[in-house]
């Protein structure tokens, strides 16, 4: 959880549109002023009660443990944004990009690490993880597919609330990509010995 909350904060860091996931979040900051820990707390508990009726009679109660854990997550994304002193305008776009990169890089881990050890998931990847099940994918071509519905929202969004393109940039669509991406590489490489490391195998 701290390794894939340090991966969003980071990509908010870059100054290039915010990652996917946390785009609703934060276009709903600036349509309504609300604080970033508790929109992303109201948009993961919508993704608990997605995740209940996409997984239907496959649904395991313990998912609402994603609740707690959500208050805990949001939490934790006000430490590390005030933790994470980065300010891109003093950087140029070089220093910015290599920012997002490793951004991407650490959420790929983050969110690889917390389902493959079947651990109580953040909402953001439950939810991903219910859609590839319900799909038959891989888990991060289902990440590309929520990422691109989730910016497709955000861009509507803050249209019709602000008049303009609110929290989605270059980095957006380089997370989008790149993060599911990323999750396929490190499960290919590293989900087996993981789940051995952890007596799952």
């Amino acid at each position: 959880m701290l390794v894939l909350a340090m991966g969003l904060t980071l990509n908010t860091k870059t100054g290039l549109g915010v990652s996917p996931i946390l785009s609703l979040a934060y276009c709903s900051t600036r349509i309504w002023g609300v604080n970033l820990g508790d929109a992303t707390f109201v948009l993961y508990a919508l993704f608990v009660i997605a995740q209940l009726i996409l997984r239907g009679k496959r649904r395991q109660w313990y998912d609402l443990l994603q609740l707690p854990l959500s208050l805990v997550f949001s939490r934790v994304l006000n430490v590390y944004d005030r933790w994470v002193t980065y300010d891109p305008a003093r950087h140029g776009l070089a220093a910015n990009l290599v920012c997002l990169a490793l951004a991407i890089l650490v959420t790929g881990v983050g969110v690889s690490m917390t389902v493959n050890m079947r651990l109580v998931p953040n909402p953001g990847d439950g939810i991903v993880q219910a859609i590839a099940d319900l799909m038959g994918r891989d888990q991060g071509f289902a990440k590309n597919c929520f990422d691109l519905v989730c910016v497709a929202l955000t861009v509507i969004l803050s249209l019709v609330m602000l008049g303009k393109v609110a929290a989605v940039g270059l980095g957006t669509v380089l997370a989008m990509v790149g993060v599911g991406r990323a999750i396929s590489l490190v499960n290919r490489f590293f989900k087996d010995k993981m789940c051995r490391a952890a007596g799952m195998l």
